[in-house]
């Protein structure tokens, strides 16, 4: 068996055996200024009132990244939509078609360029998906990002952030722009990453005043961004026993 055709049958596998029951298809949106966004959909069910998690990939990657944890999301309870922003290219085999799109177009595919990727996605999810709660989260620069979209807007329940920081000064942002935007969450916030990089993003959640806030720094080296969770991970038990417990806080696990 080749190497292309076992990649291929291992990904069926994690979407038929980790959740056998989730409704998964790969979809299109638009964002603001007119760029097709990819994204693939996974529903445990068709009640809008079903809470939702909005999935943003890290840099040079695309929502592959999120292809064995959104249906363990699912098990929890959660609809789920994993995005591909401009700013990306290809993880686990699968190709960032948002960001492809762009390069075509000429359009500009850096950390701040996908914010309206972001932003439109939210917009698309309320519409059409979640009248419920819906949580944001994200991976690396996005991670980053939805901190200063749960900064600005009254319409986000919950915010998760894996491996944040202050990635933005090179594209003409002050050195503390997440931290300062931070400063106006007031929803429940989950903050964690590698062991290491912890110092990155201290001083951006000690600035969070919402009274409920979590943290998660492993005991081990740990991984950067949302690939913390997967299974290949020694730790990633670890990474997902805080998850729940940061989920239990909207009363939303399944069967709980």
């Amino acid at each position: 068996m080749n190497k292309v055709l076992s990649k291929i049958i291992l990904i069926i596998l994690l979407f038929t055996t980790i959740n056998t029951n989730a409704q998964i298809k790969t979809i299109e949106f638009i964002s603001s200024d007119s760029l097709t966004i990819t994204a693939d959909l996974y529903k445990v069910n068709e009640n809008k009132s079903t809470p939702f998690i909005i999935l943003l990939h890290q840099a040079g990657w695309s929502r592959g990244e999120y292809i064995e944890t959104a249906p363990k999301l699912n098990k929890l309870g959660f609809n789920c939509m994993a995005v591909d922003q401009r700013s990306g290219n290809e993880v686990n085999d699968v190709k960032n078609h948002t960001f492809t799109l762009a390069e075509s177009k000429k359009l500009g595919v850096n950390y701040l360029d996908a914010y309206s990727d972001l932003l439109s996605a939210i917009d698309f999810v309320k519409e059409n998906y979640a009248d419920g709660k819906l949580i944001i989260m994200g991976s690396s620069y996005s991670a980053a990002l939805v901190l200063h979209i749960a900064g600005q807007r009254d319409d986000i329940d919950g915010v998760m952030a894996f491996s944040p920081g202050e990635y933005f000064e090179r594209f003409g942002k002050p050195a503390n722009w997440i931290e300062k935007s931070a400063k106006n969450i007031n929803v429940p916030v989950f903050i964690t990453s590698a062991r290491e990089e912890e110092i990155k993003w201290r001083q951006i959640y000690n600035s969070i005043k919402s009274e409920n806030k979590q943290k998660f720094i492993p005991e081990t080296e740990g991984n950067h961004g949302s690939r913390a969770l997967w299974s290949k991970y020694d730790d990633s038990e670890d990474y997902w026993n805080a998850v729940t417990k940061f989920l239990k806080n909207f009363k939303l696990i399944a069967g709980k």
